[in-house]
């Protein structure tokens, strides 16, 4: 089967995943061709696992001090160049065309005619599941940005829904971890203003990967560049981990057993109802804005929790080798019968 992978690349949440997918999708045989949109390409790294990969402008959203920018994201589209990008795409030689948000592809796929899945978290929002931030506009983007014909939505519970667990790498349980190894990764704040929360904490070693880089005057905050093999690393022996409320980073803490603190990106739904979810679930903790107070109770809270998810890109790609029967409750229970929730002390 030859299939073309259109994957949202403004956050680095989508590319995890579609590493996760290319590997299972390599493996069963496919013929995978992957495009990413959303960021300039010499913004992407580690990208080896594509073997190649087309690039387009796509769209992207605008952020500004931890919140969306709808006005500049406005301003700053090129709907000209984002319909030639559409026209420009041809899948009339692919069997099956899959996006993970990226509407490039979706929306190409709809112009060509051609049955589009749609893999992702922002799919399970079709579905009766926590939501919170809610707006005309986010609804509308929600809706339009990507479209598909088969949408599978991932969520941290099914909340009685047909939805799946994350599409994660399942590495093994940490033996060990550093009590006071906190890592940090809010790229869509002003690093500097983050730096300023985490400052009078010296008793814990933050560990910050940004975007951009950033240069810290303390001992105890260690700025890292962006860097897939240095942030698992990090991640995999550190106690808890300080981040915006993207769904795939957060899937990972909870897959490691690693306490959370999710600070949303204001005005995007997504984010905003992740957070909720979190806290709902009694999976992590939240907080609206960079607070001291919060961070500090936080990094003295005990507790986290540790999920041992099923390796969902297989079950996809074995549902997709025969033929992507409907998922009908009892498929989707019988997956969700594999998820192991656990609560540890750290």
């Amino acid at each position: 089967m030859k299939i073309f992978y259109g994957v949202q690349g403004t956050g680095n949440g989508h590319i995890t995943r579609a590493r996760v997918m290319a590997k299972e999708l390599y493996a069963a045989g496919f013929a995978v061709t992957f495009q990413f949109t959303g960021r300039p390409e010499d913004k992407y790294f580690d990208m080896e696992v594509f073997n190649g990969y087309q690039h387009r402008e796509g769209l992207t959203f605008n952020t500004d001090k931890g919140q969306v920018n709808y006005l500049k994201t406005a301003l700053e589209a090129k709907p000209i160049r984002f319909i030639k990008d559409i026209n420009a795409l041809d899948l009339s030689t692919y069997d099956l065309v899959i996006s993970d948000f990226e509407p490039v592809t979706a929306w190409a796929a709809k112009k060509q005619k051609k049955k589009v899945l749609g893999i992702g978290h922002q799919y399970a929002f079709n579905h009766h599941i926590p939501r919170a931030g809610s707006d005309p506009i986010a609804d509308l983007v929600m809706k339009n940005f990507a479209p598909a014909d088969i949408g599978v939505g991932l969520h941290w519970h099914h909340f009685g829904q047909p939805i799946l667990p994350p599409i994660i790498d399942t590495p093994e349980f940490p033996k060990s971890t550093q009590s006071n190894k906190i890592v940090v990764y809010l790229p869509f704040e002003e690093q500097h203003e983050v730096i300023k929360h985490l400052c009078p904490f010296e008793n814990f070693q933050f560990h910050l990967y940004s975007p951009a880089p950033v240069v810290s005057k303390y001992e105890h905050i260690i700025c890292h560049p962006l860097s897939r093999d240095g942030f698992q690393k990090d991640l995999y022996d550190c106690q808890g981990i300080i981040s915006n409320a993207g769904f795939e980073l957060a899937s990972e803490s909870l897959q490691l057993g690693k306490k959370i603190l999710a600070k949303p990106l204001h005005a995007q739904m997504e984010q905003i109802s992740n957070a909720a979810a979190l806290k709902q679930l009694g999976y992590g903790h939240t907080m609206n804005d960079l607070d001291t107070e919060v961070i500090e109770e936080w990094l003295h809270h005990q507790h986290a929790v540790h999920i041992t998810y099923p390796n969902i890109a297989r079950v996809l790609v074995d549902w997709m080798q025969d033929g992507m029967p409907e998922m009908t409750p009892e498929f989707t229970e019988q997956i969700w019968e594999g998820v192991d929730v656990l609560q540890v002390d750290i």
